[in-house]
């Protein structure tokens, strides 16, 4: 029963919460990174090909993808750490890890350092609140390629005669911003828009777009749950200094009040 009550206790400094919200921002991240990183080197793929034919016409747009890509290798990095600082924060602020070491004092450096953590928590939390909004803008383009290539499809019961008439329907890429108004051709046509449509770099991009918003979304839960956590867990602290000093208070008295008691007594032997 000792080596059993020994894993319930050390199961019991486990923080849980600390726990899961740590595996929901490495997965949330670890989706984002890698679905983006690889989403953007297609679409890149797309527009050369399509698009803009010309190197010089979407040169900025290629520097600007390339420095998103760096960017997302930072963010996986300092993730992966500041993940794994927090976790090591919860397993500080447990309370049954506290049970386990009865001497433990709180400190005014410890409620620091855990006020800053929920300060950059939050700053955190609403960058990426930014970060899901801005990933959710490739998924919209996409999905109104992928409709308008869903339009050009004719029904099967449909004669081939009509099929000319999709030539006039267009996806202008210029307008959205993403390569110059001189780019060639800078749009996408009838079969040609088709054939992007049903390109494996068109439908891995899409997806892969849709995976990473929902990894960025998964991202801001963990943090608003990080949030919470730190929050419960500085008030704890600050409780658990204020009860501190209580007791340091209160034994002080109780031993001042038995010096007065001990030296009373002494007076009254003296006199008797």
């Amino acid at each position: 029963m000792g080596c059993l009550d020994c894993c319930i206790k050390c199961l019991g400094g486990v923080p849980y919460a600390s726990l899961v919200a740590t595996i929901l921002c490495f997965s949330g991240v670890a989706l984002f990174c890698g679905c983006g990183h690889v989403a953007l080197t297609g679409t890149l793929t797309i527009l050369e090909t399509h698009f803009s034919k010309i190197t010089t016409d979407h040169a900025m747009l290629t520097d600007i993808i390339q420095l998103m890509q760096y960017v997302i290798y930072g963010i996986a990095s300092f993730f992966f750490l500041y993940g794994i600082i927090l976790l090591a924060e919860g397993f500080y602020t447990t309370s049954a890890v506290k049970e386990l070491h009865s001497e433990f004092k709180t400190t005014i450096c410890g409620r620091c350092i855990s006020a800053m953590f929920v300060f950059l928590t939050y700053i955190l939390g609403v960058a990426w609140l930014g970060v899901f909004g801005f990933s959710a803008v490739p998924v919209f383009l996409f999905y109104n390629m992928w409709s308008t290539c869903a339009a050009m499809r004719p029904p099967i019961t449909s004669l081939p005669s009509s099929l000319p008439s999709n030539e006039s329907i267009c996806v202008d890429m210029r307008q959205y911003g993403i390569i110059p108004w001189n780019a060639t051709p800078g749009v996408a046509c009838g079969s040609t828009l088709l054939e992007i449509c049903n390109s494996s770099e068109f439908y891995l991009s899409y997806h892969l777009y849709i995976v990473a918003c929902a990894g960025a979304g998964a991202t801001v839960i963990a943090l608003i749950h990080y949030l919470m956590i730190l929050s419960a867990n500085w008030a704890y602290l600050k409780d658990a200094s204020h009860m501190h000093a209580y007791q340091d208070i209160k034994s002080k008295e109780e031993r001042e009040l038995q010096d007065i008691q001990s030296r009373s007594k002494e007076c009254l032997n003296s006199y008797s």
